[in-house]
């Protein structure tokens, strides 16, 4: 199999699209983006939308999580992504529904606006990635192109605001399903590849590190991103986090 991923260095979603193809053992070649330039980049290749990861195929354009996740499944169904179970598959689709839609948009905004307050720690976003440029100078340059994301992103005060406020039901909701069995597994789902680098790209801000690490949701992170580079300082307002409540 021929795949080219399209991926960016210090996505939680590209990260997803990595943990797949490595999950599944399928060699691949990476093409690292920078946020913005991506959008020209993904454009020009003909793929329907400007979001990593993007995948080609053997030559067919493969686009988000979700996407790559079934096309490798039929492609090659093992080892499995989803449960041959129908009830456990339509309790670990759900998951990953809520990983893609709900919860990786939320911490990418909290992210976002959290990295354009302080980017002191942004080259260590950039670890391992292939970028053309020394990450040094990437990093000085590129709070212009941070600031246009999070615009487009929706990174605003009110919606950061509302994300901190859902987190901790999402954190939760997490628990609740490692305690029912559809994440943590001894071998993951499609679920946990989707979950688990939102959560570990939440740990890298040391405003969220602490209400998340003592939990469930905390270690099945851990457990399947060992190492997530990159570490935002605390900078959101106080008044901001009293949703989060004491660390766990």
């Amino acid at each position: 199999m021929d795949v080219r991923l399209f991926s960016m260095p210090g996505s939680h979603a590209a990260m997803t699209g990595q943990l797949l193809l490595d999950h599944k053992g399928i060699a691949y070649k990476r093409t690292d983006l920078l946020p913005v330039i991506s959008w020209v980049v993904l454009k020009a290749l003909r793929f329907p939308d400007k979001t990593v990861p993007a995948a080609k195929i053997d030559g067919e354009k493969v686009q988000g999580t979700r996407a790559i996740a079934r096309e490798l499944e039929r492609r090659q169904p093992q080892p499995p992504l989803f449960p041959s179970d129908t009830e456990r598959r339509r309790a670990v689709e759900e998951a990953e529904r809520f990983g893609d839609e709900e919860l990786q948009q939320k911490v990418r905004e909290i992210f976002l606006w959290s990295v354009r307050k302080d980017n002191s720690g942004l080259v260590g976003y950039l670890e391992g990635g292939r970028i053309g440029m020394p990450h040094g100078i990437a990093a000085k340059i590129a709070g212009p192109f941070i600031a246009l994301d999070a615009r487009s992103r929706g990174a605003v005060d009110d919606n950061v605001r509302q994300a901190i406020a859902a987190f901790p039901g999402m954190l939760q909701r997490i628990d609740d399903w490692i305690e029912e069995g559809v994440l943590g597994s001894e071998a993951p789902n499609a679920a946990d590849l989707q979950i688990a680098p939102s959560v570990r790209l939440a740990m890298s801000l040391d405003d969220l590190r602490p209400v998340i690490e003592g939990r469930p949701a905390g270690r099945l992170a851990t457990k399947i991103v060992p190492r997530f580079p990159g570490r935002t300082p605390a900078v959101l307002p106080a008044e901001w986090l009293d949703p989060l409540g004491a660390p766990a």
